[in-house]
């Protein structure tokens, strides 16, 4: 255990972590190779086609894996201490917060450091919005939506719009979503 610090086998791989973080973080936007370089020496595994916005931030990186297709806004901050696995074509809204880590309940565990992890994984074609947090253990499923600041504390079955606090499922995502063609902006 430990008290006002951090166990040392933890505590090294964290300030590398940190290091590359705030590496990535200070580069500007236009030096792309230079912060690829730097996230997929971070990540566990990020697919060929990848955004990612500073500012970022992680306790480990390895633990995250991430599929193609990705785009990750500003202020993304993932607590990987239990794996994370991100899917296909997911889009998330700036200001997202994702969570694996549980301290303690008990006042006296929790001084001692005691924690556990719980996995996240995020399906294929998924879109969190904007302030939207997700609590270690939940899976979301494919073609998802989570509206901007809901609290994601349980499962969401795919292809559902979902919001809240706590998350819960509004309705499915059905034809009538789709924006008519007259409505639709594409980017020049």
């Amino acid at each position: 255990m430990w008290h006002h610090g951090i166990v040392p086998e933890i505590g090294v791989p964290l300030a590398e972590t940190e290091e590359l973080c705030y590496e990535l973080n200070a580069l500007p936007p236009s030096r792309k190779t230079e912060r690829e370089t730097i996230l997929r020496r971070l990540l566990g595994k990020v697919g060929e086609r990848f955004i990612i916005h500073s500012p970022f931030r992680c306790d480990f990186g390895k633990q995250i894996s991430i599929g193609e297709n990705f785009i990750g806004n500003f202020n993304l901050t993932i607590l990987d201490e239990g794996p994370v696995t991100i899917g296909d074509n997911v889009f998330i809204g700036p200001n997202v917060s994702i969570y694996t880590i549980v301290h303690a309940l008990d006042a006296s565990q929790r001084n001692d450091g005691v924690m556990r992890s719980r996995p996240v994984t995020i399906g294929n074609n998924v879109w969190l919005g904007g302030n939207v947090v997700v609590l270690p253990g939940v899976t979301i499923g494919d073609n998802a939506v989570i509206g901007s600041g809901s609290v994601v504390t349980k499962d969401v079955p795919p292809s559902v719009l979902a919001v809240g606090n706590p998350c819960r499922v509004l309705r499915p995502i059905t034809e009538a979503d789709r924006i008519p063609v007259g409505e639709i902006i594409l980017p020049k």
